[in-house]
């Protein structure tokens, strides 16, 4: 029953469409203009019409959506309309009516031109695949856009699932376009797509290799957005702003943007920072290199100017006594300082130091504190520092370190140590002045060489 009324309502609009073209190429002929020139007058002037009908069709259907949608956009700001909004949905949707008038409009226009109506007509479908897949995106886009905004997905990749959605999307509309142009069926298409395989597989050799990078990477939870990464073999050291389908970017921290092929993350070694932050500390791991010559044993009568430092003051209390009871048990005879256990200037520095770091409000207290000796170089012993900050953040994470190395620096001349440094002009002038060159000048050397 339905059908038929369609039928009937079909055949209505066929004669009143018929009706419209008859009257106007009459009323053209009465004018004494011959068939010939009337019917390209009167396709001209229904062609005319037909725009302008479709002009103010269009405008005030989009007039109308554009006042809806910020009516409930202004309603909820943070509604998904917003963002349809952001990328003109109103303008994609108010095409909608018009395209149907034209498409119902094309056979009275061009009536007595059956081949330019058959022109037109594919012209019009394809005009429609290109709204639909303009409007899809549209709503991709608007997804994409709130997911990014959603704290379970702000560090995922969202960027590279939205690529491969747009090709597939792509790919799709670029089937059915073929089919319209060429007039031939779906299959023919992707029997032509095999012939060309070998030429595409080089044409989107990066996008393939980039699709299978983004999911290993994405799978293995390697590279997250707002990741600190540092990968020298490209220059780029900060934080990682997009991931797409073919690159990452990263903005480095002099704010420059350094792009790396994503399929490079599996191909390449790169260091990611994100372990040290989910940690909660960052790690100080730090060398003072110690003259070897100035290394010697403390004699008993200077133990009493350490002991004013009160940081060890303690320590050497208790320290004496252990080493004391040992001597005397063995029956050590301490006229020669190398005989039995003594205290050294590097090894009360050493607990020093380890008093100071493990009492520093920047440190971490919770992880690994330890100030250990490391194997002599031609530099000098290298006493490291090994401890963990309590903040991730760069600025207090280098005023911390600073103000520790500072401290120990000027605290070593109080133990008699020296710290290594290659001698400069000053210490050449000082060192000639020891041997009795009192007079001789640096720069006389260097102006009569």
């Amino acid at each position: 029953m339905r059908e038929k009324q369609i039928s009937n309502f079909e055949e209505h609009v066929n004669k009143y469409s018929n009706f419209i073209s008859q009257y106007t190429f009459d009323q053209i002929i009465d004018w004494g203009i011959s068939e010939k020139y009337a019917a390209f007058i009167n396709a001209l002037v229904l062609l005319l019409l037909l725009a302008v009908i479709v002009y103010l069709v269009h405008l005030v259907s989009f007039k109308a959506l554009r006042f809806f949608f910020q009516k409930i956009t202004n309603r909820n700001k943070n509604g998904f309309l917003r963002r349809l909004m952001k990328y003109k949905i109103s303008n994609y949707i108010s095409m909608v009516i018009p395209l149907f008038i034209i498409y119902e409009s094309l056979p009275i226009v061009f009536e007595h031109y059956p081949s330019l109506l058959k022109f037109m007509l594919a012209i019009h479908d394809i005009l429609i695949i290109l709204l639909f897949i303009a409007i899809l995106m549209t709503i991709i886009r608007s997804v994409a856009d709130a997911l990014k905004e959603n704290t379970s997905f702000a560090k995922r990749p969202i960027e590279s699932y939205i690529q491969v959605v747009r090709i597939i999307v792509y790919f799709i509309a670029a089937i059915l376009l073929f089919s319209k142009f060429t007039g031939k069926d779906v299959k023919a298409f992707f029997g032509v797509l095999g012939a060309t395989s070998a030429i595409l597989l080089l044409m989107f050799k990066d996008t393939i290799m980039g699709f299978v990078a983004s999911i290993q990477v994405t799978t293995n939870d390697m590279v997250r957005i707002g990741d600190w990464i540092t990968m020298p073999s490209f220059g780029a050291d900060g934080d990682v702003l997009e991931i797409t389908l073919t690159t990452v970017k990263v903005q480095n921290f002099d704010k420059t943007v350094t792009t790396i092929p994503t399929h490079n993350l599996i191909t390449s070694s790169f260091q990611n920072w994100r372990g040290m932050q989910e940690f909660g500390g960052r790690r100080i791991k730090r060398s003072l290199y110690i003259k070897q010559s100035t290394i010697r044993y403390v004699q008993d009568d200077e133990l009493e100017n350490f002991m004013k430092i009160q940081a060890i003051k303690d320590y050497i209390i208790e320290r004496k006594k252990e080493i004391d009871n040992h001597n005397k048990k063995l029956n050590i005879d301490k006229s020669i300082a190398i005989n039995g256990r003594n205290f050294t200037n590097s090894g009360l520095f050493r607990k020093y130091a380890q008093w100071y770091i493990e009492n520093h409000p920047g440190v971490d207290k919770n992880k690994t504190i330890m100030l250990r000796q490391l194997q002599p170089t031609e530099h000098g012993i290298p006493f490291e520092v090994y401890l963990f900050a309590n903040t991730v953040n760069w600025l207090p994470y280098e005023t911390i370190m600073g103000d520790i190395f500072d401290h120990l620096i000027a605290a070593i001349p109080y133990f008699d140590l020296e710290v290594y440094e290659l001698p400069t002009g000053s210490d050449i002038s000082k060192s000639f002045k020891k041997e009795g060159f009192e007079d001789l000048d640096i720069n006389d050397l260097n102006s009569n060489k």
